[in-house]
């Protein structure tokens, strides 16, 4: 799906010996930017494997990671993807663990995954299992969280201050209004003050549990990143600036992909006609009727005597065809006159 974020060609440089680019003769010896991984040797996902695999048996459908760009195996990836048409990106185990913060996010933005029955996992039928609330409070007791949620629903009672005419709410020991994304101006005492809201720390103020294995999300999801000064800061650290770019999504290369298709398609005979009015687009019809009836009349007497068409020969040909075509213009200008 995508192009590779992290490659530039190598091609006249120092891994090519007595090849030199010509594109590019002053090409640096290496590049140091590229990164290689194991799908530049023909290996793939964790099990590293080739695609298509001789050896393996099983019908699996491979998934790329938008981070690291490697592709796995659906069985590989710790969960079981959710059918195709549910999610559009995967972030696999490696990445997930790299980028620990995306973890605060799929509790509220990720697709669920499938669960396994256990005493049909080996026969491979996957059933869809949705978590019941006494379910959801084991969840939280065996990480340990439950305790954490009570305190907090405590400290939002006992801290949220009453409705201003605004419809303000503040919270006072997080300096923020809970009903206003990112900045906003408040009043207090007179003078009026900038917070900062961050997604991602309010998120992460929230029970989430992290799990080994890969997360799958739907088209919009990297919209609602937070592009806060801290978040910016993280993500570039992380080297995954990426993740905030609308470009770089898998809906947009295929929506590219499917753009470019079209434009192949795209007959430029036909573009040039449409751009005209209807006596532009019959003078250009009968121009083009007149020059291929001529250059096959033409041409034809060099294949009947077996003789080979030489460069002189078309350039003839254009001349002739120029200058009658000058003539036919000058008799309708005369008879027009």
């Amino acid at each position: 799906v995508f192009l590779s974020r992290n490659f530039r060609c190598d091609c006249g440089n120092s891994k090519f010996k007595n090849l030199q680019c010509k594109l590019l003769p002053e090409k640096s010896k290496v590049n140091a930017g590229n990164k290689y991984n194991d799908n530049f040797y023909g290996l793939y996902c964790t099990c590293k494997r080739p695609y298509p695999d001789p050896e393996d048996e099983i019908p699996d459908e491979m998934i790329q990671c938008i981070v690291c760009e490697d592709w796995f195996h659906g069985r590989h990836l710790g969960a079981v993807p959710p059918e195709s048409g549910d999610f559009h990106e995967m972030v696999c185990q490696a990445c997930m663990n790299h980028c620990h913060f995306l973890w605060a996010y799929a509790s509220q933005l990720a697709v669920p995954p499938l669960t396994k029955a256990n005493s049909l996992e080996d026969e491979g039928i996957v059933l869809k299992v949705e978590e019941n609330e006494e379910q959801k409070k084991e969840i939280k007791k065996e990480s340990g969280v439950e305790h954490q949620d009570t305190k907090e629903e405590k400290q939002s009672e006992q801290f949220n201050e009453p409705s201003t005419s605004s419809g303000f709410e503040f919270l006072t020991t997080y300096g923020y209004c809970s009903k206003f994304p990112q900045k906003f101006p408040v009043e207090i005492a007179g003078t009026t003050s900038e917070f900062s809201f961050c997604k991602l720390k309010e998120l992460q103020s929230k029970p989430f549990v992290k799990k080994d294995t890969a997360t799958f999300w739907p088209s919009n999801w990297r919209s609602k990143l937070c592009t806060c000064k801290d978040c910016l800061k993280m993500y570039s650290e992380l080297e995954v600036q990426f993740l905030t770019d609308e470009c770089d999504t898998v809906l947009a290369y295929e929506n590219k992909g499917t753009s470019d298709q079209e434009t192949e398609r795209r007959d430029p005979l036909m573009d040039t006609l449409n751009s005209m009015n209807r006596v532009q687009q019959v003078e250009l019809i009968c121009e083009y009727n007149d020059l291929k009836t001529e250059l096959t009349d033409y041409l034809r007497r060099f294949a009947d005597e077996g003789t080979v068409v030489k460069r002189e020969d078309i350039q003839h040909f254009f001349e002739e065809f120029q200058s009658r075509k000058r003539r036919r213009t000058n008799r309708m200008q005369y008879y027009c006159s």
